[in-house]
């Protein structure tokens, strides 16, 4: 990328660019820049270039010294080898004294990211390795595991090959570390003298590795990937070309990132090698915010771990075993079906290709079995074969090897052949130590001693070939050889997928640069990678809208009833029937209904309809309107019950003066009361909303599982309004609440056969009270029960509200409507006393005129007595009471009170009255 192609407006000063390469190319040249107070960039006479990478292997050079022409570098300019080399990279090559450059002096790294000329090799002025000392004999001490958890029968004939003065003795230690302990004494206690121990699996080289150091050997393994042997307090003279395990973990977690997994699982054989792995791989993860779930063991049989892994939803596994343990641990997993489209397996790669397929007497699965089980699992491996075309120090390419290599196994299967993924390995490590030796003979030469003189009390010839192969740098059958600090090799990963049956590559990855080359022909049984866990998807349960529309129209027309009762009610107040019904709590009475009514809105509404941050404002309304409207319906009807309980059921007669004062119901004193119930019900509501407000719950139900075939679990959720102490809060409200139902309930029942003309309609009264009484007391704690049940809860609850409402409306107003219309009683009291002929129907309310005519009558008689006796009169429809008393008289004529005397002489009179 250039400065032109840069493209801004107007930046400020101080602006910082930056450049990132796609794809695998680097910068080259400044990576970022700032914007500079004189308009300009930092370095603007330097170009930045996103360039590709040539292979770093043709920058170092066996036995030869390499020089580098940058880019951009005038010709004839050479620097050493440093930083990546990019496309117009040339390097030149020498060989150091006695040796000779075979191919190209120089190579040029062109735009497609390859280098022009093969990688050239310094090669041996002499015909062998150790011609200086033709019929020299040194010999190697080999543990090679020929048998066991890992064999290795194809490794002797590698190493071999790679011999030509080196004599091989090598035993079967059959990967067992007590064996091993036999075997290497047997060496070291036997002529010849061995000059280097040659040990494979990593349970015998760490055997091997300590007891070395007392008989000052050095030890070369080909197949050891315990991290454990990376300690070079514990293994001072350790080297090996199969690089370490921990090797493996970067590739994993670059993997698991790929895929975007953050939950893993792992099992491992109980060995050291796997402990130590699987601890640097839990370090790795954790530092990449990756959480290791499930970490399972065992040491000989993995049916207990492998059941432990499906039961714990394991997803991703990583599996570290022996290919024998391979075999166990898979058909575990065949029978608990941890595999297929929900599974992935990331395995060692180390395995013979058809491990699955070799028939185990330890197993009781078919090759078919394990076929279906290890399907789709991915490996990790170290790279162990070169994948260049070039020729490298035993002037061999890592095909020619292969072929020169099946012709010594006689032509047997590579796949039936075990450790010949391991080979090229053996050969390299053979080539490491020769070319090391050779190091040490020339140098031993010049202080005038040779390598014969070696014996395993000589510290002075094994710090030499420790130095010589701890700078050992060649290209091998295996790649670019190179130690690091604690003896291990330094390597590329190889990333397979068994793909219908057989290990395709996928890609590789470079620790040391953490580049990851995909080639993108990973194949899924799913369609794509499996999540990493069971995706629990949250689902929230609403109420079921049909139900919601369909309680809202006979809500929605309860409330039009309502109005039409409230209507009715004010537009008809100064007729009689309707005053002596006390008009005014019967207004409160329908106010209350539509209130209620109107709390069955907010009770349907959920998170369907609204934002969860306005819920609580949905709880608010659902409360108040709900308590409130409770509080004035049922409140008024309450009133005039207790009023008339109190006025009328009354069985003291020994005062009847107290008795004949309750008569008088004045309207202030039934306000006062419904007053006082709802100032209760008001300040309980705003205390709880103060001290402890409504807010939303989330109810968490039992996962489910979806009906579509999908790897997933369904999370029911429901919204509640609640609080901190709602059930302290409800049982306060309930118990007053439900005190209140059951006095209702007593008052309407000790009033039922009371006949009183000021409270004409309280028998309605009592049978509203007894309808709304026992549909809350038996929708409260159902909808209680029923609360994780969105719509039983709801149709419960709002259905109630409904019907009490519907009840009270109909019993206490249609009667009246009914009278009213059917009888022609439309006038006001005035008109009424106008027209008395137009009712004429009406009886009693003919009785009560002529009554309240007589007593006018006698009102004007008592006041003709000069000495009249006080006497208590009141007509009260059609009754008529007397008392003797000393008391002023009192006459109650339409809802007027007057005061008059009468003497004792008239008491026949009244009585006369009474009897009519």
């Amino acid at each position: 990328m250039t400065q032109e192609q840069v493209t801004v407006t107007i930046l400020p000063v101080d602006y910082e660019i930056e450049y990132i390469c796609r794809g695998n190319r680097v910068i080259v040249g400044p990576k970022v820049r700032k914007c500079l107070p004189n308009g300009t960039w930092t370095d603007i006479s330097l170009q930045s270039s996103c360039l590709l990478v040539c292979p770093r292997v043709w920058t170092s050079l066996e036995n030869g010294r390499v020089s580098v022409s940058p880019p951009g570098i005038s010709e004839g300019t050479v620097l050493p080898p440093s930083g990546p080399p990019v496309e117009g990279t040339i390097l030149h090559y020498s060989c150091h004294a006695g040796f000779l450059l075979e191919g190209r002096n120089s190579s040029h790294c062109t735009k497609l990211g390859k280098w022009d000329a093969p990688k050239p090799t310094c090669l041996c002025e002499y015909p062998t390795v150790l011609n200086m000392h033709r019929g020299l004999i040194l010999y190697i001490g080999a543990l090679f595991p020929m048998s066991g958890g890992w064999p290795g029968s194809g490794l002797p004939a590698s190493a071999q090959y790679a011999m030509d003065l080196l004599e091989l003795i090598h035993y079967n230690s059959m990967c067992d570390p007590g064996e091993a302990t036999k075997l290497l004494y047997d060496l070291l206690y036997t002529e010849p003298i061995k000059i280097v121990l040659m040990p494979g699996c990593s349970g015998v080289s760490t055997i091997v590795g300590e007891a070395a150091r007392m008989w000052n050997l050095i030890v070369l393994s080909y197949g050891s990937s315990s991290p454990a042997l990376s300690n070079r307090q514990r293994f001072p003279t350790f080297f090996r070309t199969h690089p370490s395990a921990t090797l493996h973990n970067p590739t994993r977690v670059q993997l698991f990132q790929k895929w975007k997994w953050t939950r893993i699982a792992t099992i491992q054989q109980t060995t050291e090698v796997f402990t130590s792995t699987l601890d640097d791989l839990e370090q790795r993860t954790k530092e990449a915010g990756i959480e290791i779930s499930v970490r399972q063991s065992f040491l000989t049989d993995p049916a207990v771990a492998v059941k432990n892994l499906k039961r714990q939803d394991a997803r991703i596994i990583v599996g570290l075993f022996y290919e024998t343990e391979a075999r166990k641990v898979f058909c575990e997993v065949f029978k608990e079906k941890l595999y297929g489209k929900k599974y992935v397996w990331f395995l060692i790669g180390w395995y013979a290709d058809n491990w699955f397929k070799i028939h185990d007497p330890a197993i009781n699965c078919t090759v078919e079995n394990m076929t279906e089980a290890v399907e789709g699992h991915v490996t990790t491996e170290i790279v162990m074969l070169n994948p260049e075309t070039i020729k490298g120090v035993s002037n061999l390419t890592s095909q020619e090897f292969l072929e020169e290599l099946m012709s010594r196994l006689g032509g047997k299967n590579p796949e039936e052949t075990g450790g010949f993924q391991e080979a090229p390995l053996a050969f390299d490590a053979v080539w490491a130590m020769a070319l090391a030796l050779n190091k040490t003979s020339e140098r031993l030469k010049a202080k005038g001693r040779r390598l014969e003189d070696f014996n395993y009390n000589n510290h002075d010839i094994t710090a030499e070939i420790y130095r010589a192969l701890n700078t050992s740098s060649f290209e091998g059958v295996s790649g670019q050889v190179v130690f690091d600090a604690q003896g291990s090799r330094m390597a590329m990963t190889l990333i397979e997928q068994l793909q219908g049956g057989t290990y395709k590559k996928i890609g590789y990855y470079d620790s040391s640069q953490k580049n990851l080359s995909w080639f993108g022909n990973d194949i899924w049984i799913g369609a794509g990678p499996p999540a990493d866990r069971t995706v629990v998807r949250e689902e929230y349960r609403y109420l079921s809208q049909k139900l919601f529309a369909a309680v809202s129209v006979f809500a929605g027309l309860g409330i039009l009833l309502g109005i039409v009762c409230l209507t009715f009610n004010i537009y008809n107040s100064n007729v009689r029937y309707i005053q002596n019904s006390q008009p005014y709590l019967n207004n409160m009475t329908a106010v209350g209904c539509m209130m209620a009514l109107a709390a069955v809105f907010p009770l349907g509404i959920d998170g369907h309809h609204v934002h969860r941050s306005q819920f609580p404002v949905v709880c608010q309304f659902r409360l108040w309107l709900l308590g409130l409207g409770f509080s004035v319906a049922y409140g008024s009807m309450f009133t005039k019950i207790w009023w008339v309980h109190t006025l009328f059921t009354k069985k003291d007669e020994k005062n009847e003066k107290k008795k004949m004062q309750l008569l008088f119901i004045y309207p202030w004193k039934l306000y006062a009361t419904a007053g006082v119930l709802l100032a209760v019900d008001f300040l309980s509501l705003m205390i709880w909303q103060i001290v402890d407000p409504l807010h939303v719950t989330i109810e968490k139900f039992t996962k489910e599982a979806p009906k579509e075939d999908l790897d997933v679990l369904i999370q029911p959720l429901l919204e509640h309004c609640s609080s901190d102490k709602i059930n302290t809060w409800l049982g306060v409200v309930y118990g007053y609440k439900g005190l209140l139902l059951l006095l209702g309930i007593f008052l309407a029942y000790e009033t039922k056969s009371v006949s009183t003309e000021k409270i004409n309609d309280h028998r309605a009264v009592g049978m509203a009270i007894y309808n709304v009484a026992v549909l809350c007391l038996i929708t409260a704690p159902v909808t209680m029960i029923l609360s994780s049940q969105q719509d039983a809860s709801f149709a419960f609850a709002a259905l109630a509200v409904v019907f009490s409402a519907y009840i009270t409306l109909v019993v206490l107003f249609v009667p009246k409507m009914r009278r009213l219309i059917t009888r022609g009683e439309w006038q006001s009291e005035q008109q009424d006393t106008l027209k008395t002929g137009s009712s004429t129907n009406n009886n009693d309310e003919e009785k009560s005129r002529q009554l309240e005519r007589e007593n006018r009558e006698l009102q004007k008689i008592i006041q003709e007595v000069s000495s009249p006796q006080p006497l208590i009169l009141m007509v009260n429809g059609l009754n008529l009471h007397t008392v003797a008393s000393s008391q002023p008289m009192y006459a109650d004529t339409g809802g007027k009170v007057s005061k008059v005397s009468c003497p004792r002489t008239q008491r026949g009179a009244l009585r006369s009255i009474k009897s009519h």
